[in-house]
């Protein structure tokens, strides 16, 4: 849940997770640079500059963050020995989770700090921080010498031995010969699946190619774990000062809470850009193998796509900011390159490109505003073939809002503009699907519930120390008054939780989904840190994002770590996940305040609950492929478990191929349902068909909602509503 401050408030080796530094903490509203690589489009400004670090800037830095989390943290928490305890561990998992670069012997150099981070930080000094990325530079040092020694040589697969690749199971070892053991694990394991991989390639029967030998593929495999991990090692070994201290910063945050953190200018730049849905840049999205960044989308009705040069697969290999000398970009970071070719409105970026036909071209593109449509509120009609009844359907993936002066995206209003065209259709009921929706816009989220009832509260949001404020809707009118379903699943947080929970609350709708939602309950104001300090040569220092207020039910009840239990459970491959606020570190505990009175008459969803749910379960239980969901999770939570995995040839080969052969029997389970209907509305048809790119995203997306069974059960849920509601009016 996002609100703004009046003045202005992120936070392994190459295969695994825990191996690689972790800069943020998890942000649960939805982050537009996830997408599909990385997006382009707004010029990055530098925090230090790249000579060096600036004492001064980073010490005010330090104290403008102690200063807003103790101005307006909800929890505050005593800057002491505790919580130094706390950061040191907390950062020491951030960058090396794995244990694979610190030694005991490192953490006990390091463990001198544990009690001193409270000290340091206060005064403005980040000894332990240097320190520690002093160790760290020494580690990937001396780790990358080991990884090329150990892929220089043939590997022998046959000594029994197993890797623990949960970095929460395993200690730091005693000395670099552990280390450089467990690194050895490490890589016989990552080779051992290349060379999986490459013998069922070899197996397959349309396989065309020269059947090599094991000895040819494992040294094929070595060659290609050695490249993949010196691109990872050029990553890490560039990371500057900035970068560094930012996941620093945000370890210091975290432990106040998991969604407060650090932002750079860049950074909140981005962020705004998630949120409201649009950017500013030429359109098109980008990827990078860590040499070369390549592009692998152009946006339609953005400048690069009526500008008509730049194309996919071509490579960009320099960037100019209009007349001025281009910057070389081959190897950088692909979030410096998404950096340099984003930027205001109206200016002109050069990019030097590499055509896939080898021949090199410079092409001038001038950046506008460039709406991401796939991120926006949509709608369809849905059916069952041989009724007549027509069912709306609207597809929120977040809750956008600009919070730039211009304002030019809300999702409230789209919404409000996909129910009048859903109601001009004639349908009898709505569906809204807020699965894998992270949350955004209070105000958004307040306005949109308010669509389903006369007025009232909808949902509390209490500050420290103060009375819990009443956010209402007090608009009387009521966009739509009919059947209403919303589904959620374990990733849908924050404000689809509200208007879940409200909706819930008043009996206004039924909820369906997985077993329950993500359980985040807490409200984020961005300060920025710029006026924390008088002094203009040490901005600008960027913004931190903190958790200022709680948000209640009107029950009284909480949301946070509990989430919204649906009225519907149906199974879900991650129903027996362990997911969610409780599953993240230093989470505000669950609690409850006083409850509201409400009501509403505009439709009461209690007097038919028990039957649609009877009805529900009787289908589920006989249906085959929620049967595969539901075994497909257990599956799952098995195989999460599963965390040790041989490096010895056979005993590694037994368990991939048993592994595959459990998979095997649930592969496919979705196919289109040939009893569901699922169209667009006729006001959409005219700008579905401008384009044929539009009309390909649009005849892939249909396809994608036809295999999609919880959604179909939904929409039967709804017709068993609809005839409840039928058969009790003429009673």
């Amino acid at each position: 849940m996002m609100t703004r401050f009046p003045m202005a408030a992120k936070h392994g080796g190459p295969q695994s997770a825990h191996a690689d530094m972790k800069w943020k903490p998890t942000l649960l509203l939805f982050s537009f640079l996830g997408l599909l690589g990385t997006a382009l489009w707004v010029h990055r400004q530098e925090i230090w500059p790249a000579v060096g670090p600036n004492p001064q800037k980073e010490a005010q830095l330090m104290q403008g963050i102690l200063m807003g989390l103790e101005r307006f943290h909800y929890e505050p928490k005593e800057v002491d020995d505790r919580l130094s305890r706390q950061v040191f561990h907390f950062y020491l998992k951030q960058i090396d989770g794995g244990k694979r670069f610190f030694t005991q012997a490192d953490i006990d150099q390091l463990l001198v700090f544990e009690t001193q981070l409270d000290d340091q930080a206060r005064a403005g000094s980040f000894v332990f921080f240097d320190r520690a990325m002093q160790l760290y530079d020494q580690a990937l040092q001396k780790t990358q010498q080991w990884y090329r020694e150990i892929l220089a040589k043939p590997m022998d697969f046959s000594t029994e031995a197993y890797i623990e690749v949960d970095g929460e199971k395993v200690k730091w070892t005693h000395n670099d010969d552990e280390l450089r053991r467990r690194w050895e694990l490490w890589l016989k394991y990552e080779v051992l699946e290349r060379i999986y991989n490459a013998l069922k390639e070899q197996e397959k029967p349309e396989f065309s190619g020269e059947k090599k030998s094991r000895d040819a593929l494992e040294a094929e495999a070595r060659q290609k774990t050695l490249e993949v991990y010196d691109r990872w090692f050029k990553r890490l070994q560039r990371r500057d000062r900035d970068r560094r201290l930012e996941g620093y910063l945000n370890a210091f945050i975290g432990v106040f809470d998991p969604h407060s953190g650090y932002f750079s200018p860049q950074e909140k730049a981005d962020f705004d850009v998630s949120m409201s849905g649009k950017l500013e840049g030429i359109g098109a999205r980008l990827q990078s193998d860590g040499e070369k960044t390549t592009v692998i989308e152009i946006v339609p009705g953005g400048p690069a796509w009526k500008q008509k040069q730049l194309e996919v697969k071509d490579v960009i290999l320099k960037v100019a900011q209009g007349d001025e000398e281009p910057v070389d970009v081959m190897g950088m970071e692909i979030g410096d390159v998404v950096a340099k070719i984003r930027g205001p409105k109206g200016t002109t970026v050069r990019l030097t490109v590499q055509k896939p036909d080898g021949t090199l071209r410079v092409i001038s593109i001038v950046r506008d505003v460039v709406i991401t449509e796939e991120a926006m509120a949509k709608s369809l009609l849905l059916g069952v073939k041989g009724s007549s009844d027509r069912i709306g359907y609207i597809f929120l993936p977040k809750f956008y809002a600009d919070f730039t002066p211009q304002g030019v995206t809300s999702c409230a209003e789209d919404v409000a503009r996909e129910i009048d065209k859903i109601k001009r259709e004639g349908a009898r009921g709505i569906i809204l699907d807020l699965r894998n929706n992270g949350g955004g816009s209070l105000r958004d989220v307040v306005r949109m519930s308010g669509f389903f009832i006369e007025n009232g509260p909808i949902v509390q949001v209490k500050s420290r120390n103060r009375a819990p404020e009443i956010n209402e809707d007090t608009d009387p009118r009521v966009q739509y008054n009919g059947p209403l379903i919303i589904m959620v699943n374990g990733a849908s947080a924050s404000a689809s939780e509200i208007i879940a929970a409200a909706l819930q609350d008043y009996g206004r709708a039924i909820i369906v989904g997985a077993a329950s939602t993500y359980g985040k309950g807490t409200v984020q104001r961005f300060w920025d840190l710029d006026y924390s300090t008088n002094d203009p040569s040490v901005k600008p220092l960027g913004q931190m994002k903190v958790t200022i207020q709680k948000f209640y039910r009107i029950t009284g009840q909480t949301t946070q770590l509990e989430g919204v239990k649906p009225d519907i459970v149906l199974p879900d491959t991650y129903n027996y996940y362990d997911y969610g606020e409780r599953e993240n570190e230093y989470s505000l505990p669950a609690t409850s305040i006083e409850p509201l009175a409400f009501s509403q008459k505009v439709y009461n969803v209690a007097p038919l609950l028990e039957q649609v749910k009877k009805e529900s379960n009787r289908r589920v239980k006989a249906d085959t492929t929620f049967q595969k969901i539901e075994e497909n999770a257990q599956r799952f939570r098995r195989q999460k478990q599963q965390t040790s995995i041989p490096v010895q040839w056979e005993a590694f080969f037994r368990q991939q191929k048993k592994n595959e052969e459990e998979a095997k029997r649930f592969e496919n389970m979705f196919t289109p349902i040939e009893d569901f209907v699922v169209a667009n509305l006729a006001a959409d048809l005219p700008n579905l068909q401008s384009d044929s790119s539009r009309m390909a995203r649009n005849e892939s997306w249909l396809t994608e909602r036809q295999k999609d069974i919880q959604l179909y059960e939904t929409l039967r849920i709804m017709q068993d509503m609809i005839r409840l509601n039928t058969l009790a009016s003429r009673k």
